[in-house]
């Protein structure tokens, strides 16, 4: 693929970068992934951010000692300098009495496990695929009793509690408003309904949306999107083609 012009490129990380784990703690990093992904930001001369659902303390703990710029929690956590400060959004927390209410109700199901990433809750079922349409039910009911200002929002076998004023697109804008993103041709790689809003957030700028297996919309006639990458270590063979070639050429 020739490029009309230098990459910015944004890059989701559990189910794009890395392999998905039963378990979020139980992810693997590649060996090589790391010096990959340091030597494809500096042939984007910088123009590399991870953009995840996880936060950034938790990011910098599967990458370390590597830092890029980074989103986390869903844009409500922003890193715009490797080295520089987290920049936390004024994001609806999720109050006591709700996180209390989801914590019983997690208990309450075996092989359910919840994720607390500070301003937002993930309440995982990959162990249990069968609780998906009870959990959906009772999390609406808590969220209409509890959390009103508190969006519920679906990914693969989680579902994730945060405001919704802040996603991937909010992050997405906020990078490209400034060097070393801004007037580069924006990619959003991907693979979950949640990235979908990365996805759009390119496409309004001119961009590239490049879905990792099979990406549902979440608005729209067509249901779902034209893969990209098979999996995971698809994306990682075409970084290592990015991290060596000049980025306008890289195929």
């Amino acid at each position: 693929m020739i490029w009309d012009r230098p990459l910015a490129l944004f890059l989701d990380v559990d189910g794009t970068l890395l392999d998905i784990s039963r378990r979020p703690e139980d992810v693997v990093v590649p060996s090589d992934l790391r010096p990959m992904l340091e030597s494809t930001s500096e042939a984007l001369e910088g123009a590399l951010a991870l953009v995840s659902g996880r936060s950034l303390d938790d990011l910098d703990r599967l990458f370390a000692p590597l830092r890029l710029r980074a989103s986390g929690q869903h844009g409500i956590e922003l890193r715009l300098e490797p080295e520089g400060e987290i920049a936390v959004m004024p994001a609806r927390p999720v109050d006591a009495a709700l996180r209390e209410a989801v914590e019983r109700l997690a208990r309450g199901h075996p092989g359910v496990e919840l994720e607390d990433k500070g301003m937002t809750l993930a309440v995982h079922y990959r162990a249990a695929p069968q609780l998906g349409g009870l959990l959906a039910r009772d999390l609406r009911r808590l969220l209409a009793r509890e959390g009103a200002e508190i969006a519920l929002c679906r990914g693969k076998m989680v579902f994730e509690l945060r405001d919704a004023r802040y996603t991937k697109a909010s992050a997405v804008e906020a990078f490209l408003a400034r060097p070393p993103f801004a007037g580069r041709l924006p990619v959003f790689v991907g693979d979950d309904i949640t990235d979908e809003d990365g996805f759009e957030a390119v496409e309004r700028h001119g961009g590239i949306a490049m879905p990792v297996g099979e990406v549902h919309r979440q608005s729209g006639r067509t249901p779902m999107r034209t893969s990209t990458f098979a999996e995971p270590a698809d994306v990682r063979k075409w970084l290592a083609t990015l991290s060596s070639t000049p980025a306008s050429k890289a195929s």
